[in-house]
Order: structure tokens, then C-alpha cells, then sequence
């Protein structure tokens, strides 16, 4: 019982430790939000129409995004940095 209990424990701390990293990840200033390139089920982030990543249902929608470091998405067709 000790050992289901420390390792239960265990699991917690690093499930925090995970979330902690992918928020810090997430305001990152040297990456921008681009719009209207994520392949249905690879954008970052919740979208309009869920709540979290990985859900989009759409190729390319305006209302999706994946994060780059600044200044790539201009240089990609059909990126945006804003919400279309």
C-alpha cells in the first residue's frame, strides 16, 4: 500500500512540474501566434470551438493557431498573426 501511495505521490509532483514547463512554454516572447496554417488536430491552444490543444477538426482555419518564433509566420502562405 506504501508503494502505490509513494508512487501516486511521485506521479504528482512531476504531472505539476509538466504543467508548470508548458505554461512558461506557452508566453514564450520570442514566439507569436500564427493563424490559419494548423493541420486539423496539431494547433497549440484552445480554439473557439473547444478548450483545449490538439482539437481542432479543420485544415487551415483562421480561428486556429500554432505557436513560431517571431516573425516566421508572415513568410508562410496563408499564415496570419492575427484571427481571421
Amino acid at each position: 500500500m506504501k508503494n502505490v501511495l509513494l508512487s501516486a505521490a511521485i506521479g504528482g509532483v512531476m504531472a505539476l512540474g509538466m504543467i508548470n514547463t508548458a505554461a512558461h512554454a506557452a508566453d514564450d516572447p520570442a514566439t507569436e501566434k500564427c493563424y490559419g496554417i494548423a493541420k486539423a488536430g496539431k494547433n497549440d491552444c484552445a480554439g473557439a470551438a473547444h478548450a483545449c490543444a490538439g482539437q481542432s477538426k479543420a485544415e487551415a482555419s483562421g480561428k486556429e493557431f500554432v505557436k513560431l518564433p517571431k516573425g516566421t509566420c508572415e513568410r508562410i502562405v496563408g499564415g496570419s498573426i492575427s484571427a481571421k
